[in-house]
């Protein structure tokens, strides 16, 4: 690769830095998949109509198809692989993961990393959000299998055991 083509950038994902070669027109969806080997992060529409490549930068929500990997350098990147807690080996569901599992929030799966990223942030910025604002949230997503209330439902579980009100 000609230095015109290609670009080193660092930055961190997940807590973990990380330094690599891009070109300078590789997504940051693909750079995560492809080159960090973080699958979780998936490519639908390619768009930005479907939400199930967000990923949040900087601690706001962005969807990865639309961005460079470039565009990232410098930045914090979080993945949905960065939502579960891991300690000693052993990895413990975040509770916005625990709620879905719970609530079946979930069925094919394709949508869910993406929903989960976008939810992550609502849920830092809102800790106690209304069902409208989980809904409006959730309407830069498309989901063809769970009709979304078990994913309200999941999130205001969620949102209690966060701030505390449920074990």
């Amino acid at each position: 690769m000609s230095t015109e083509s290609a670009r080193e950038i660092t930055l961190t994902v997940n807590g973990t830095r990380c330094t690599r070669t891009v070109p300078v027109r590789k997504l940051l969806a693909d750079f995560l998949r492809e080159d960090l080997r973080l699958t979780g992060t998936h490519l639908g529409c390619e768009h930005g109509v479907c939400g199930a490549c967000t990923v949040i930068v900087d601690g706001v929500s962005a969807r990865s198809c639309l961005m460079l990997a470039v565009q990232a350098d410098g930045s914090c990147v979080e993945t949905v692989e960065g939502l579960a807690a891991t300690d000693e080996g052993k990895a413990t569901l975040h509770p916005l993961q625990q709620a879905f599992w719970d609530r079946h929030g979930l069925q094919c799966g394709f949508c869910t990393p993406g929903i989960l990223m976008s939810l992550q942030e609502l849920l830092r910025n809102s800790p106690s959000p209304s069902e409208e604002d989980v809904r409006l949230t959730l309407s830069g997503h498309l989901c063809r299998c769970t009709g979304y209330q078990n994913i309200v439902a999941a999130t205001m579980d969620a949102a209690a055991t966060l701030r505390g009100d449920r074990g």
